[in-house]
C-alpha cells in the first residue's frame, strides 16, 4: 500500500489544474506543465486532489507513489519553483554566466562553455574567500536536477581532496592519502 499515493494534494491559489483523460496539466504563476499518466484516477474536489489505483496489479500499485509524487512537485514548482545550487570547489575554479551560456573553468587546459536551457534561469556568484557558486532555478523540477547532475558530472567530486563540482550541503566520504 502506497503511503505517498493515499495523501492528497492541496492547490495553492494562483494555480489552476485541468484534468483531461490520460494528461494533468497545471498552470501557475511561474510558467506550464503537463504530464501523461496511466493505471490511475484523478479527483478534485474544492483545492483537493487525491489519487487512487484503478486495479491492484503490481504495476498500478508501483505507479500510484509515483504520479502523486510527480502531480505535486508540478505544482510546487509553478507556484514556488524549485532551487539547485551547486559549489566549485578548488583551486583557480571559476563559473560565469552570459545570458543562457555557463563558462567553467575547473583544471582542463581549456573552459566549458555549457548552454542552459531557456526555462531554468542561471545566477553565478563569486566571493572573495569563499567557492564560486552557480544557482540554477526553474518551475520544472525534472529539468534543474537533470542540469545540475550534468554540470556536477564535468568534475566530480574525488574522494582525497574534495576538489570537484558538488551540490551545496552534500557530503564527501574523505579518504585518508598514503601514511608514510
Amino acid at each position: 500500500m502506497s503511503r505517498i499515493g493515499n495523501s492528497p494534494i492541496t492547490i495553492p491559489e494562483g494555480v489552476s489544474v485541468e484534468i483531461q483523460p490520460n494528461l494533468f496539466v497545471v498552470k501557475g504563476k511561474l510558467g506550464e506543465l503537463s504530464q501523461q499518466y496511466d493505471l490511475v484516477s484523478i479527483d478534485q474536489s474544492d483545492n483537493v486532489i487525491t489519487i487512487n489505483r484503478k486495479n491492484d496489479s503490481k504495476p498500478s500499485k508501483a505507479k500510484h507513489g509515483l504520479y502523486r509524487a510527480l502531480f505535486f512537485n508540478m505544482i510546487e514548482g509553478v507556484s514556488k519553483g524549485w532551487t539547485k545550487e551547486l559549489e566549485l570547489v578548488g583551486v583557480g575554479y571559476r563559473a560565469s554566466n552570459q545570458g543562457q551560456k555557463l563558462e567553467l573553468a575547473l583544471g582542463f587546459s581549456h573552459n566549458i562553455v555549457f548552454q542552459i536551457p531557456s526555462e531554468v534561469k542561471v545566477e553565478t556568484v563569486s566571493e572573495k574567500g569563499k567557492n564560486p557558486l552557480i544557482k540554477l532555478t526553474s518551475h520544472d523540477k525534472q529539468l534543474v536536477g537533470s542540469i545540475a547532475s550534468k554540470i556536477r558530472s564535468f568534475r566530480k567530486p574525488e574522494p582525497y581532496k574534495g576538489k570537484g563540482v558538488k551540490y551545496v550541503g552534500e557530503e564527501i566520504r574523505r579518504k585518508a592519502g598514503k601514511s608514510a
